[in-house]
């Protein structure tokens, strides 16, 4: 049963019943599902599809199933020598076998989630970074090189002594299934780890108990990294009781084990990882994976709405760029049992909202969450008043305080509306220990214990949480960080090149894009095409690979000859909005972009013929950019 919430006043009652260190909860990962297991044993836990149709072949474990699963794979682990402080890492697609290893790796020492798409470079440094002793991943499989990379990965990460294989081929149906092994791509291994059948491993250890005594109190249990960046990306460390916090509010506020949740995340992010699979434990609801990539899965988006009908789906758990793919399609399915859908991980702009509303009759539900505070801090309440553009309320439990420099060297709390940096603490944050790296934990912290988390934001009056902008210089593509720096330092490589800027610019599907600015050496010549074409050969990552670049006389700089990426900012706002209008034949363009205290980067159009609002929303409509009538500029 959840308990109500619907605005500030029920958050501070919930606040009010008892402190967090005081409430009743499971003291170990492995206690909290057990006690769902015996709570709820013979309901769904789990059901993965490897394709995406909807009488597609599917797997269902109960609860009870799920915990044996757990079992045996923490026992596993323990056999292969990882203790409490251990690593076991995981480069998996979504699947049944990947919520095994995020709870089983956490049970049984430290899980390490790291993301497929890296490249084995990326993940060979955070496998070294984090000493993985463990790593599961694919066998090779037709249509990804996730084994392929991972191999190679494993050569450069010396602490690795196992590497598990998860295949695939047990999840399709013949004929698929047969042809399979005619057609499994090679992958040479040149590490020296030994490579063993994950599921057949499994199978000899007990799935009753566990061969080892569990933890006896609060302890370090997961290791997520931060977006893709070239080298070493920073790993936030995760406790216990952080994890059980995320999924004692979100089951508390929102879901029952009469609940089922699609979730098209991938379980290498915190958003599918804790607000989803934790509160899924802690209530017992039903998630339900679509495909290994998710919403990235083949024909995901053309049979969403029959998948929500297949599986009676009541909370949907998206984020903006798939909001605006599936407002492509037509909701060609039953999709009466949705309550409410969940979105992260990105600005979702008003026209988004109210497009899907119209078309399901369901409210977004806007949130905000970061890796480094083991995700939740805020939602819009599920109930109650949803403000398009906030990210709601902040949750049971969470304190958050919007602070700005003093001038003294300090930090001074904001008033109402007044806009500053987004300071959190809440039992997600592993105070004084972010990060597993010491020197990333410096000047991390305000007053002690709140985590700076480095983006803009103001409370209004009614206690709702809005985000202006970031202090980061971090691009968010469809949910996805790209480090500026990666790129700059590629532009910068190019020895016509004297100074780069890189940004990212508004896109109606992937919220950002990366673009770039570059001032040329004096006296040096060269066009854009050349200087992007030699600065993708340097970054490592496709996604990161800018699609617009633009050589400027001179880059704004500030009084210490750095970078003013405001300025560039509004360059590109105003550059995408114009083309867009102009694409769009509307008699409307861009005089400029203004920054506002509470809004911040907002867009000034002035009409040059006959143009009405509702022609402009429905070209600008998709952009989280918001934008105002002026007639100067």
């Amino acid at each position: 049963m959840t308990t109500r919430f619907a605005g500030v006043a029920d958050r501070d009652a919930i606040e009010a019943e008892s402190a967090w260190a005081d409430r009743p909860k499971p003291g170990t990962l492995h206690a909290f599902l057990a006690q769902t297991a015996a709570q709820h044993g013979a309901r769904p836990a789990v059901s993965f599809q490897l394709l995406s149709g909807p009488a597609d072949k599917a797997e269902t474990l109960s609860w009870a199933e799920l915990l044996g699963r757990v079992n045996q794979a923490a026992n596993l682990f323990r056999s292969l020598g990882v203790g409490e402080g251990d690593t076991v890492a995981y480069v998996l697609p979504n699947c049944t076998e990947t919520v095994v290893a995020l709870l089983g790796g956490a049970v049984a020492g430290i899980v390490n989630p790291i993301n497929p798409l890296l490249e084995p470079d990326q993940i060979s440094a955070i496998l070294r970074q984090t000493r993985a002793k463990v790593v599961v991943t694919l066998r090779a499989f037709p249509k990804t090189v996730v084994a392929q990379k991972v191999a190679e990965a494993v050569r450069h990460a010396p602490d690795v002594k196992t590497v598990l294989e998860v295949d695939l081929n047990r999840h399709l149906a013949p004929p698929k299934s047969w042809i399979v092994p005619l057609i499994r791509p090679k992958n040479p291994v040149s590490h020296i780890a030994n490579v063993l059948d994950f599921n057949r491993e499994l199978s000899k250890f007990r799935s009753d108990a566990l061969d080892f005594e569990d933890a006896t109190s609060d302890r370090v249990a997961a290791y997520f990294h931060t977006g893709g960046t070239t080298g070493m990306p920073k790993v936030a460390q995760h406790n216990q009781y952080g994890a059980i916090y995320n999924g004692w509010v979100a089951s508390h506020l929102m879901f029952t084990e009469e609940d089922a949740l699609i979730c098209p995340l991938p379980l290498f992010h915190v958003f599918a990882a804790y607000p989803i699979m934790m509160s899924a434990i802690a209530s017992g609801a039903h998630v339900i994976f679509p495909t290994p990539q998710g919403y990235r899965g083949e024909g995901v988006f053309d049979n969403f709405w029959k998948l929500i009908a297949r599986w009676r789906v009541t909370f949907l758990i998206t984020v903006p760029t798939a909001i605006a793919a599936l407002m492509q399609r037509p909701v060609d399915a039953d999709v009466s049992s949705l309550k409410t859908a969940l979105s992260g991980s990105a600005p979702l702009p008003v026209e988004l909202y109210t497009r899907f509303e119209k078309a399901t009759g369901v409210q977004i539900a806007e949130g905000y969450g970061l890796t480094e505070v083991t995700c939740l801090v805020s939602c819009n309440p599920i109930e109650g008043l949803k403000k398009v553009g906030s990210v709601g309320i902040p949750l049971p439990h969470t304190e958050v305080r919007i602070l700005a420099p003093d001038g003294a060297g300090g930090m001074r709390p904001c008033g109402v509306d007044e806009v500053g940096e987004i300071c959190i603490a809440n039992p997600g944050v592993v105070t004084g220990a972010t990060y597993t790296q010491a020197d990333k934990n410096r000047d991390l912290y305000a007053e002690g214990r709140f985590l700076r988390t480095g983006d803009l934001g103001r409370l209004d009056a009614d206690g709702y949480l809005w985000i202006t902008g970031r202090a980061k210089d971090i691009i968010i593509r469809a949910g996805h960080n790209i480090d500026p720096a990666i790129i700059e330092d590629a532009l910068l490589a190019n020895p016509a090149v004297a100074f780069a800027g890189a940004i990212g610019q508004p896109d109606a599907m992937a919220g950002e894009l990366p673009c770039a600015y570059v001032e040329l050496v004096q006296g040096a010549e060269a066009s854009a095409e050349s200087i992007l074409a030699d600065a993708a050969q340097r970054i490592p990552e496709r996604a990161a690979i800018p699609k617009h670049i633009e050589i400027l006389p001179e880059l704004p700089k500030t009084a210490v000859g750095k970078i003013f990426k405001p300025d560039l900012r509004k360059r590109a706002i105003a550059r995408v909005y114009g083309a867009e209008l102009a694409a769009a034949g509307l008699a409307v363009e861009v005089a400029g972009v203004i920054e506002d205290p509470k809004r911040g980067l907002v867009a000034q159009l002035r009409r040059t013929g006959a143009a009405d609002d509702a022609a402009v929303r429905a070209v600008l409509g998709a952009h989280t950019v918001p934008w105002d009538w002026t007639t100067t500029g």
